[in-house]
């Protein structure tokens, strides 16, 4: 009797048995479907990177190999794989390029921490060590880059083309580099000298013609044509412009109510009222010597009528309707005027001044543009063409990413190699510090240290070179101490990648191997899912 109940395990209050399975199966289910996600975009990674196409449910198709986009675009239900959505807009939002590196790299990470987790290494330590780790790199980057001037203007288009290589319009880099570099240090301001807000330079798409006929406009330009309603003039030179807010036309009763009009001598008083009322607001503005018109939309009533129009022609004022509420503090801006909301605010100091409005005809459509701006604000005009609206889609987000690669250059000046050659650096350097580490540490250091060389090893596998061959002959060229040894992808070999002008700044790196780290340290952490109603 006594051997039995020894047999029987005794239930104290300090031995509790703890059941880690689940926790361990939620952090497995969440690490492999963050992965998945990750090879997702793995296939677009570098310029010979391959492009996806994606189908929305109302019917609308986009193409693209930008990863930010793509990640976007995917329906993603499981609440780990959301977090690499979101890993990729911060990257979006913080450098603008390499969208697609930081989810590769986090999936990366992300599998060998599913082998330390398995070898029974604790995730707050794994979490810790990765940490560190991606303190360390960034000071490898750091040390390894080279500074840059912002009068250096060919190695600013040399990043900005590199960004664009991988792109599908990569074949009109040659145009859209300079012109990103030329629009980027146009809007620059000297009082701010590291600051530039990529709002204060407007994208205009306009379907017809080639990409090669994308320009850069000092000034403005509408996506509209002039109102021809009463036969205005459509060109205007010496233009005095003013932004106006409010509506020329007679006005409405606040609520929906009926007048009834009962015989034909008030009918002709309400007409000759109407009348009136709009030629006295014209006569002011004619008064101010105002000579175009920017009308903005409005939802209460029509901004203009037919018989406003029709005065505003014959005072010979040309008239650009509907213009956005958005694009209102752009236009005053550019134009270095202030947006008039009442007709009494009418004054000759609000009005901007140019030297000539005119409509152009493009494509099958027209657009107004306005040149020659006194005291005009730090602002550009990007008109981008493009023979259909997916390649023009595509071309602006291009664009995007070359303006907003300028950007860092102008926040942090720093240049680094491209062409996988700052991984495989890491790589090797992160190896040689993990052996100092003592316990635990060194291991996942090391583990670290060879995530990163998943960029080499996809760049080379999308390219279509042997991979293992690749990244082999990369670590022996950076262990022979050639730090800027990487892979040229044109050539299908190993070259000193500087050479050939395949540069990015340095932000780009630093900020997607601190955000790849820190969603990886996030998901590790996790061990229980809560749905709440």
């Amino acid at each position: 009797m006594a051997a039995v109940t020894a047999a029987q395990p005794r239930s104290s209050k300090t031995e509790s048995y703890v059941d880690n399975k689940r926790k361990e199966d939620i952090r497995q289910a969440n690490i492999n479907a963050a992965r998945a996600v990750a090879d997702a975009v793995r296939t677009s990674l570098g310029p010979k990177g391959m492009d996806k196409m994606i189908s929305t449910a109302n019917g609308e198709v986009i193409i693209t190999n930008d990863g930010a986009t793509i990640l976007n675009k995917m329906e993603v239900l499981q609440p780990a794989a959301k977090m690499l959505v979101d890993l990729s807009k911060s990257q979006d939002s913080a450098a603008g390029d390499g969208t697609t590196t930081v989810v590769v790299i986090a999936g990366a990470l992300l599998k060998q921490c599913l082998t330390l987790l398995s070898n029974g290494i604790h995730p707050t330590v794994i979490s810790d060590s990765l940490h560190k780790a991606s303190i360390k790199a960034v000071d490898v980057l750091t040390a390894m880059a080279i500074p840059l001037e912002l009068s250096d203007r060919e190695s600013l288009v040399k990043s900005a083309s590199t960004s664009l290589n991988s792109k599908v319009v990569s074949q009109y880099s040659t145009l859209l580099a300079p012109l990103a570099v030329d629009s980027v240090l146009s809007v620059v301001d000297p009082a701010k000298p590291d600051m530039v807000d990529l709002r204060d330079i407007k994208i205009v798409k306009k379907l017809g013609g080639t990409v090669d006929d994308t320009q850069l406009v000092k000034g403005l330009v509408f996506d509209k044509k002039a109102s021809h309603a009463a036969g205005g003039p459509t060109r205007m030179e010496n233009a005095k412009i003013a932004v106006i807010q409010f509506q020329i036309s007679p006005p409405k009763t606040d609520i929906e109510q009926s007048i009834v009009v009962s015989d034909y001598t008030q009918m002709d008083r309400i007409l000759k009222e109407e009348r009136n009322y709009i030629l006295g607001i014209i006569k002011k503005i004619k008064a101010s010597g105002c000579n175009v018109l920017l009308i903005q939309k409005s939802i209460l009533r029509d901004a203009v009528t037919d018989l406003s129009l029709h005065y505003l022609a014959k005072a010979k004022i040309m008239v650009v309707k509907d213009v956005e509420r958005e694009d209102i503090e752009f236009i005053t801006k550019t134009l270095n005027c202030l947006p008039i909301a009442n007709i009494e605010h009418f004054r000759v100091e609000k009005l901007g001044h140019a030297d000539l409005v005119e409509e152009v005809s493009l494509g099958d459509g027209k657009i107004v543009k306005v040149t020659g701006i006194k005291d005009m604000g730090r602002t550009t005009t990007v008109l981008v063409r493009g023979s259909n609206q997916l390649v023009l889609d595509e071309a602006e987000r291009s664009l995007h990413d070359a303006l907003c690669v300028v950007r860092c250059l102008v926040s942090k000046r720093f240049l680094i190699a491209g062409g996988g050659a700052p991984e495989i650096e890491l790589s090797r350097q992160l190896g040689a510090w993990s052996k100092v580490l003592h316990g635990m540490e060194g291991y996942c250091v090391r583990s670290f240290a060879e995530a990163l060389e998943v960029i080499p090893y996809t760049l080379a596998e999308n390219a279509g070179l042997n991979p293992i061959a690749i990244v082999t002959e990369l670590r022996n060229r950076h262990a022979q101490g050639e730090i800027n040894a990487g892979i040229n992808v044109r050539k299908g070999q190993i070259t000193n990648i500087l050479e050939e002008n395949v540069v990015q700044p340095l932000l780009v790196s630093t900020s997607a191997i601190t955000l790849a780290t820190e969603c990886v340290r996030m998901i590790l952490k996790i061990d229980d899912i809560v749905n709440v109603r």
